[in-house]
Order: structure tokens, then sequence, then C-alpha cells
């Protein structure tokens, strides 16, 4: 098994798998796609450690992360959440505070992955939410 245990490594684990790639699926054999899968996962366990993905800290960041992971922009989020898009516009520009309706839709309409922001982030969200700084 490949480990990977320092910026050098990590480089030098992105290249063989970037070059293993290029060759494209049916072009690996078994071993190479191994080397692939295996390399991979490193890649991720380094870059959780030395990368990590910093937490959402405001429901319009929230939003806007969820946004991207589902590749809709403030139109299709509007349609989905089932508001006007001015409204969601404003929101998201900070023009207007997300009401509870807002609040509402968002974790009932689109909660697969958000609550575990919310639970990790239940107190700021909550000082947000209270002191009305979103």
């Amino acid at each position: 098994m490949y480990k990977i245990t320092n910026e050098t490594e990590y480089e030098k684990a992105l290249e063989i798998v970037d070059n293993l790639m290029k060759k494209g699926e049916d072009n690996v054999t078994e071993i190479e796609a191994n080397t692939i899968e295996a390399m991979a996962k490193e890649i991720q366990s380094y870059e959780r450690v030395h990368y990590p993905f910093p937490m959402p800290k405001s429901i319009t960041d929230m939003v806007e992360l969820k946004m991207l992971e589902k590749k809709i922009n403030r139109v299709g989020l509007a349609a989905i959440l089932g508001i006007d898009t001015p409204k969601l516009s404003q929101i998201m520009n900070g023009k207007r505070k997300p009401d509870v309706g807002f609040l509402k839709s968002n974790t009932r309409k689109i909660r697969d992955r958000w609550q575990l922001y919310f639970r990790d982030s239940l107190v700021s969200l909550f000082h947000d939410v209270f002191m009305l700084r979103i």
C-alpha cells in the first residue's frame, strides 16, 4: 500500500495518477487501475489533513456550497425552493435577511448533506440567526 507522508510524495502521487488516467479507462491494466484507486485514496487522506475544506460560516455560504455541489444557479435554486428569484438574490447578496420560510425551505428540500453542516456549526449558526448577522 502506498502512503503519502509529505508534499513531495503528494505531488508525485498526483503526477502518477494523472499520467495513468490520461491513458484512458480502456487502456489501463488491472494493476494500473488498482494503483489509481489506492493512490487516489491516499491522496484524499493527505488532502483531508493538509488541505481541509473550510466549513460554511453562514446560511448564504451553505447555500452557495450546495448550489456548487448540485451544479445549479440561483434561478434553478429558486425554483427548487419555491421562492422568487429576486428574493433569493437579495438574500444571497446580503440585501435581505433570510426569513423562516427560506430557512425551512432549504432544510426540507435540499437537506441531504446540510444536516452535517448544521450540526457542526450549530453554535455559530444560532449566533448568526439571533444576532441577525446573516
